[in-house]
């Protein structure tokens, strides 16, 4: 069987608990449509269960990728002789966008890291994929992280840029493609159906997968074998 997610940000014990929802097995994919990292508390944690397992594929999201871009400065130790070069103005922006959007955990629990774990994650973190297209039981799906921003017919998948497949939002009032499904999180599908629901959102050759665990929805993923839903609450906190 062949699954995704996306979204998780961080909330890792919906994480595991979906993984036993689908029973996940060596022999199934799991695709994470990206923003793995950030705003819940155990982003690291979630990465360190996905790098021990080979059959779950990461495709790249905007928090991501962000995440590598920090994270890997602070691979480096950083002394008095280097700081003013080192962390530079433009880092610093990056640093502390990160830190207002919900980057501060992630950031926290990396420090926690043994020099060894942080390059692993880190080398992790450069191979998530930019995008993927599958076909299953004779469907095709193009799955990315939030959209194809300037997007035309005449486009290959591999002409657009990283930044126009993880910030601009799908249309999902719009077909992108007639012959394949369009899977993307990045936006939450209470967002998309105005309705306040936190279930995967279906029209128009897409499918929309955050349904926004980290802001009390549900954890969501998708069979693209069956077109199932699974869906997990978020946890409270007593």
């Amino acid at each position: 069987m062949v699954y995704v997610v996306s979204d998780i940000h961080g909330c890792y014990e919906e994480y595991r608990d979906l993984l036993e929802l689908i029973h996940l097995r060596d022999q199934d994919t799991l695709y994470v449509l990206g923003d793995v990292v950030d705003r819940g508390e155990d982003a690291i944690k979630v990465l360190l269960d996905m790098m021990s397992r080979p059959n779950v594929i990461p495709i790249t999201g905007n928090h991501d990728y962000l995440a590598s871009v920090v994270l890997e400065k602070l691979c480096v130790d950083i002394t008095e002789e280097n700081a003013d070069s080192y962390l530079d103005a433009e880092f610093m922006k990056v640093y502390n966008m990160r830190i207002a959007d919900g980057g501060h955990a992630t950031l926290t629990a990396f420090r926690q890291l043994t020099r060894g774990q942080r390059l692993k994650v880190l080398d992790y973190l450069f191979e998530f994929l930019p995008y993927a297209q599958v076909e299953v039981n004779g469907r095709q799906f193009v799955l990315v992280h939030a959209g194809l921003m300037n997007f035309s017919q005449e486009r290959d998948l591999k002409d657009y840029a990283l930044y126009e497949r993880i910030f601009e939002r799908a249309d999902y009032s719009k077909v992108y493609f007639k012959d394949r499904f369009l899977v993307t999180g990045h936006t939450p599908t209470s967002y998309i159906n105005r309705s306040g629901s936190s279930r995967i959102y279906k029209a128009n050759n897409h499918f929309a997968i955050d349904c926004g665990v980290v802001y009390g929805g549900r954890l969501a993923a998708l069979c693209l074998d069956t077109l199932e839903e699974y869906y997990v609450k978020k946890a409270l906190v007593l």
